[in-house]
């Protein structure tokens, strides 16, 4: 899973974004507006977040993390399967 996940960091990198940035730590990423990829080479950790047309950002990790977000408001899933939701007027998590 991570290799197929790291290959896909490289093809997105490589041939479908033009503004890639590395910084201070290391840390390389890639956008075009909707979507963006993000690799760390000193952890060998990655992430891919997409926008869809309502502005919900899905972000998946390399370690099996996924979080679904809009306004500072969402819903994320661990890779240990504990559930954390933040709303408008309360935050939590669950197993």
């Amino acid at each position: 899973m991570r290799v197929l996940l790291m290959m896909a960091c490289m093809f997105f990198a490589s041939g479908s974004f033009a503004d890639c940035v590395k910084h201070a730590r290391g840390k390389t990423v890639c956008s075009n507006g909707q979507t963006a990829v993000a690799a760390n080479p000193n952890t060998g950790k990655a992430a891919i977040a997409q926008k869809n047309q309502n502005g919900v950002t899905t972000t998946q990790t390399s370690n099996g993390g996924r979080a679904k977000t809009k306004n500072g408001k969402g819903v994320v899933q661990g890779p240990n399967g504990t559930i954390c939701a933040k709303g408008a007027n309360q935050q939590g998590c669950t197993k």
